[in-house]
């Protein structure tokens, strides 16, 4: 009884101990002392602070504004208001201009154009890639977003941007950035600088009743959510939006800092290693305090230790609480005993008379018991999964592929069905050393098979739109082609979240890489360029002509030409491709393809036809001839278009000087010129005045065989090229002999696909 009473008093003792313990405890500091830690509602930690001594060095330094209501935090030169600042992810969250473009209904410019451009970070800051998001809002809107890395990168200079189109803003969809009024994109991570623009391709003429303005914006990722009938008229009233952005509190990595005598995590705290996607070393760290503590692991006591015990309701049932450093264990009451060292359950001794049947009956019951629940938990796994896989299967499309293939004459058998697992080992479970290619919906991996064979499975990215519709048009559009010139489709595979697609394995990689990744690539010659122009241009005839129901690939360009060891052209990618029915010359589509390929007669009237591929495919005959890009934003305006360029410096009889000076000699020049002619006729603005696709492989077909035979007449040629070439004797074709014709273009692969630009690209201006 006496001992029961001492324990009575002891606790009684404890309690109180702690009340009073609580009574004192303030919160751990987080400025430095004689420095304010706060401006307004807004809590400034250091290495931040507000004057003179407070901060960690100058560009930690802030300014409260306390003529606003409430007072504003203001950093760098007072342009930024920082509304947040997080010491244990290493972010500062600061409000950025957004951009705004504004046309009147004749299509003139009424408003500025305010453009993010002058937001230049010192090295400690970079812009967040992970937590921020480039953002368009509008019809007939193009946005740009440009930026650079701090040194010893700081010759990186990149471009990203997306596209933002529609009729009207009925078709928009509320909460959707998919292009349609609003469109996004992710920006490269470890930037210090940005600038947002904007552009339109018909100064809002079309749309100008229901959408004068546009805007574009970097914004913090789960701020912003479209809204059709309120965004707009909110982003108009709004100048400023909140941004992320990331801070160390030195350079190098934790390894080098935790050495040195400037190491900045103090006791109690962890170093965590910041890093970009562009190099494998941290660019540098920030700290944290360790699980069970709180503070600032800045200042110079470190982190302080939580007391849990303090806490309104104690985290011990049925017992006394006992703080430790960074946790705390239950002492239990009497009566009670300790379970999991945080809870105190009542102790009921075992009778030690238990007869031994009521033990073994427990036993056997327990191991029936469990016997019943894993068979119940294996067979609801087992009904679980094969729901699951039905599900794919709708989801993916196959009661759809099964039925088009029938309406088609196509059977599912000639392809063979390949297991989730066969794919995923044969993949390095989709490994990046294995990506051959990417895209905005796919991703293309190198497979080995069991067989030791060799294959390209492509992988939809979970959440692309209309990944199950350009999967199924996939598997349709190749059930009709069986062409030398066509990549073959081994099978599919329908068990998994997104569809797969396995095809023969193309061991030469793609014409862009070899035309333009001159590091990665191969030369090609003359008559090289001419045999790869020709077996394009009779596969897209055979499509065009000669399958059971035309097809048109819509989206023809260098990157979807593929070269095996031989050089042999391989036309891929389908997944855009649709089938024209025989009693119609065109169809009205949901416009798709890739910017500086595309047709510009189907980019207005929507209209989809046979000679929108042949526009295509003079584009990539005017990249063989010039080993220009396509489209360069690193080009001067005239020249930023190719298509037009190529056409207007045949018009002005300067074609020479966009020559690729390496294919260029009196052998070839006849047949260059030839090509050059028509590839003008397959770029015309009105479709009407193309060639067909069976046309333009005849036509290239023939130069083919002219160039391998001895009877071709070389040299009367070369004097009828004076005409779009100019005189030999010229200044600017000596000019173009010795400085290697396009050399200067740039070679960077800019990326769009299916009318979103998904492109990462050094930039050389406009830091």
């Amino acid at each position: 009884m006496a001992v029961h009473g001492r324990m009575l008093v002891m606790q009684l003792i404890i309690a109180v101990a702690i009340a009073a313990a609580a009574a004192d405890r303030t919160p751990p500091p987080q400025a430095r002392p004689n420095c304010s830690d706060h401006c307004g509602n807004l809590k400034i930690p250091y290495p931040f602070g507000i004057g003179q001594g407070c901060s960690q060095r100058g560009w930690f330094n802030l300014t409260c504004n306390e003529s606003t209501e409430p007072p504003t935090t203001l950093w760098g030169d007072g342009s930024l208001t920082v509304t947040n600042i997080s010491l244990a992810e290493g972010e500062l969250k600061v409000m950025i201009y957004r951009a705004r473009d504004c046309y009147d209904q004749q299509g003139n410019q009424t408003k500025e154009m305010y453009t993010a451009a002058s937001l230049r970070l010192p090295p400690p800051f970079t812009i967040s890639g992970t937590r921020n998001k480039l953002i368009a809002v509008g019809c007939d809107t193009i946005s740009i977003f440009r930026g650079y890395r701090p040194y010893p990168h700081d010759k990186d200079r990149y471009i990203t941007g997306c596209i933002s189109v529609c009729d009207n803003l009925d078709n928009a969809v509320n909460g959707s950035c998919s292009g349609i009024g609003c469109c996004q994109t992710s920006i490269p991570s470890g930037l210090k600088n940005l600038t947002v623009s904007l552009n339109s391709d018909s100064q809002h003429k079309d749309v100008w009743k229901f959408n004068p303005c546009s805007y574009a914006f970097i914004v913090e990722e789960e701020y912003f959510t479209f809204n059709p009938k309120t965004s707009f008229e909110e982003l108009n009233n709004t100048e400023k939006l909140p941004m992320i952005i990331n801070w160390d509190i030195n350079e190098g990595s934790c390894a080098l800092a935790q050495n040195s005598d400037g190491y900045a995590c103090k006791a109690n705290s962890s170093c965590v290693n910041r890093t970009v996607d562009y190099q494998t070393e941290p660019t540098g760290y920030y700290c944290q305090c360790l699980p069970g503590f709180e503070g600032n692991p800045y200042l110079p006591d470190g982190c302080r230790d939580i007391d849990e015990c303090m806490a309104p309701s104690s985290p011990c049932n049925n017992g006394i609480c006992q703080n430790s450093p960074g946790g705390y264990s239950c002492l239990c009451n009497k009566g009670f005993k300790n379970q999991d060292s945080k809870n105190c359950i009542e102790n009921t001794p075992v009778p030690k008379n238990m007869p031994l049947k009521i033990l073994l009956g427990l036993s056997i019951g327990f191991f029936i018991l469990v016997v019943l629940i894993w068979w119940t938990y294996w067979g609801m796994n087992k009904r679980r999964l094969v729901r699951l896989q039905e599900k794919y299967f709708q989801e993916n499309g196959g009661s759809t592929l099964q039925q088009h293939l029938a309406s088609h004459g196509g059977s599912v058998e000639t392809a063979k069905i390949f297991t989730a697992e066969e794919l995923q080992k044969a993949t390095n479970n989709y490994h990046v050393d294995e990506i051959l290619g990417e895209g905005g919906y796919a991703a293309v991996y190198k497979g080995k098979l069991h067989d030791k064979s060799v294959v390209a499975i492509k992988k939809p990215k979970i959440g692309a739109p209309t990944q199950s519709d350009q999967f199924v048009n996939e598997v349709i559009v190749l059930s009709q082609i069986n062409h030398r010139n066509v990549v073959k489709l081994l099978g599919c595979c329908f068990e998994t979240e997104v569809p797969l697609l396995v095809y023969e394995y193309i061991t030469h990689g793609t014409l862009f890489e070899h035309l333009f990744n001159k590091g990665k690539g191969s030369s090609l010659s003359w008559e090289l360029r001419l045999k790869i122009a020709s077996e394009t241009a009779g596969a897209l005839a055979y499509l065009h002509s000669s399958t059971s129901t035309p097809i048109i690939h819509r989206d023809v360009k260098t990157t979807n030409i593929l070269l095996d060891d031989n050089y042999t052209a391989k036309v891929s990618d389908f997944g855009a491709s649709r089938f024209i029915p025989l009693d119609q010359t065109q169809l009205a589509t949901l416009v798709q393809g890739t910017l500086g390929y595309l047709d510009p007669e189907y980019f207005h009237s929507n209209q989809l036809t046979e000679k929108s591929d042949v526009y295509s495919f003079g584009v990539v005959l005017a990249e063989l001839l010039t080993s220009r890009v396509a489209l360069s934003f690193a080009r001067p305006d005239k020249e930023r278009c190719l298509a037009s360029f190529f056409v207007s410096s045949i018009e002005n009889e300067c074609l020479i000087q966009i020559l690729d000076a390496d294919i260029v000699n009196e052998e070839s020049i006849e047949t260059v010129e030839q090509v050059a002619i028509l590839a003008k006729r397959c770029l015309m603005i009105k479709s009407e005045e193309r060639p067909t696709m069976k046309e333009v492989a005849m036509e290239l077909e023939g130069m083919r065989i002219m160039t391998t035979h001895p009877w071709k007449n070389g040299n009367s040629g070369f004097e009828e090229t004076g005409y779009l070439l100019g005189s030999p004797n010229s200044a600017a074709y000596v000019m173009n002999i010795g400085d290697g014709g396009a050399g200067g273009s740039s070679v960077t692969n800019t990326g769009y696909d299916s009318m979103q630009i998904q492109m990462l690209m050094p930039y050389d201006d406009g830091r």
